[in-house]
């Protein structure tokens, strides 16, 4: 793949801090929900959905897409919110989360949500899921790939580690894991709660090839991507260094968060200090 033009790099992070934008919006109207993961993904789901996934919005079942499946079904407003902006539906919808009736639950349900692979919640199951559809695929001759979606927090989960040792052993190079580390989950810190570092040696010892990167650097991500293509011999994982509520100023970095809406009043302020970076990102692009 080329490398991105300056303006695909400028179209890529305004539509990020526009997702956020949809994110706060969809919080607010439903009341409750997550905030600090959704919006430290905005970078990579807009890098997956724009440039990354060979998928169609107009024929979400198409055979032979990607398949993305979110781990962390926590924080799926920012899946929601990159797949309305994509075109799977319209983005007044987003405006529906955690409604009774809607499509947009609190956590993706598969047959509710054209274009959601599987339905999500327990935390620690999505690589079993991706590591057994990525096996199947290969079995049944498939080109299209797997990624699957995870939070750092949910690694201590016992049978997530059971999926790197299957995917490892059985060299699954067609699956591509990505990982929020964004170091906090709903109690704190992951470090002081349960550490996982060194964590990049660990997936290494289980046979995986490792890759890091800045989770809001959008080139270096899609690269990331590119080269795990490029890796026949065995599955590959991107850690990918976040910082959660990242955009939001008084969001970032704080662990309570994680679990918490804004008020009202507090998402007013928050889309207008988004206002303004979508300014900055066009004053920077003239």
């Amino acid at each position: 793949m080329q490398p991105l033009t300056d303006t695909e790099v400028y179209e890529l992070t305004a539509r990020a801090n526009a997702i956020r934008a949809t994110i706060i919006e969809m919080l607010v109207a439903a009341g409750s929900g997550h905030t600090a993961g959704p919006l430290g993904m905005a970078d990579i789901f807009t890098a997956l959905y724009f440039k990354v996934l060979n998928h169609d919005p107009q024929n979400p079942e198409w055979e032979e897409r990607d398949r993305l499946m979110l781990s962390n079904g926590h924080i799926t407003p920012v899946r929601y919110a990159a797949m309305a902006h994509a075109g799977y539906f319209p983005i007044e919808e987003c405006l529906t989360l955690r409604k009774f009736g809607s499509r947009l639950q609190g956590h993706p349900e598969r047959e509710k949500l054209p274009g959601v692979e599987t339905t999500s919640g327990p935390l620690g199951s999505g690589l079993s899921q991706a590591s057994g559809y990525a096996y199947a695929a290969r079995m049944d001759g498939k080109k299209f790939r797997i990624y699957c979606a995870m939070s750092d927090g949910e690694h201590q989960e016992g049978n997530l580690w059971e999926a790197m040792m299957f995917a490892g052993k059985n060299r699954l190079s067609n699956l591509t894991g990505i990982i929020d580390r964004n170091n906090i989950q709903i109690d704190g810190y992951t470090e002081q709660i349960m550490p996982l570092e060194p964590f990049r040696e660990k997936y290494e010892s289980f046979g995986w090839h490792v890759l890091e990167v800045d989770g809001h650097n959008i080139p270096q991500f899609i690269a990331a991507c590119e080269e795990a293509k490029a890796i026949y011999e065995k599955p590959t994982v991107i850690i990918a260094h976040t910082i959660p509520g990242k955009g939001i100023r008084e969001i970032e970095r704080d662990y309570r968060w994680h679990g918490k809406p804004p008020s009202k009043e507090e998402a007013q302020a928050f889309l207008a200090e988004l206002r303004t970076m979508q300014g900055k990102i066009a004053s920077e692009h003239q």
